[in-house]
């Protein structure tokens, strides 16, 4: 039996997620070809069908917004999914390069590494506004760790020599190794130490 790779290249066999609560929304599921076009749209949770490499490479395609501003973000994300798929292609094997080690298991600690579990939450009582701690759902934790590790990524290299490729392979590694430097990492401690001053 032929064994399927990611990007003909990367096993997914021994990879293992140890976050319990994110274990049944991190798909690993081998694929020949990374893009399902959306067949899982109408299911409930649909993204949790998708291979978790998918789910970042959508997230390249709409990062979203920072502070209602798209300008950093919108240039660079009208390209074809083949784009998308070659700038992964790339970054992972950089990745693979920095640290000999199989990348998609790099991703996947990443994520689990810089994944928030608490959020604040403005609630109104009274006519006054009160910050309040609440626990963030394992798909918007994924959701939340992609979204900050792409936007930061096309932030670095705008205007800059840095290709997406090199600034988003930094961002994963950083991630991987709890390194200050990751915006993902950095993120995940501003919101949790807000979320404990807030209880």
């Amino acid at each position: 039996m032929v064994e399927i790779k990611l990007f003909g290249k990367w096993s997914v066999d021994g990879i293992k997620v140890s976050d319990i609560g994110l274990k049944p929304y991190i798909n690993l599921s081998p694929r020949f070809v990374i893009k399902t076009g959306g067949r899982n749209a109408k299911s409930r949770f649909h993204k949790s069908y998708y291979n978790i490499v998918e789910r970042l490479m959508n997230k390249l395609m709409i990062p979203g917004h920072r502070s209602k501003k798209h300008k950093l973000t919108s240039g660079r994300c009208t390209g074809k999914a083949v784009k998308v798929y070659n700038i992964v292609e790339r970054a992972l094997e950089l990745v693979e390069k920095k640290t000999n080690m199989n990348p998609i298991g790099i991703l996947v600690k990443a994520i689990e590494n810089s994944a928030t579990r608490e959020e604040v939450i403005t609630i109104e009582y009274g006519g006054a506004k009160y910050p309040k701690a609440v626990e963030c759902a394992p798909q918007r934790r994924i959701d939340l760790t992609l979204r900050i590790m792409t936007q930061n990524s096309y932030q670095k290299s705008f205007n800059s020599k840095k290709s997406i490729e090199k600034t988003l392979a930094d961002e994963i590694v950083f991630a991987y190794e709890k390194n200050s430097n990751s915006a993902a990492i950095q993120k995940k401690l501003e919101i949790e130490r807000q979320a404990d001053s807030s209880r």
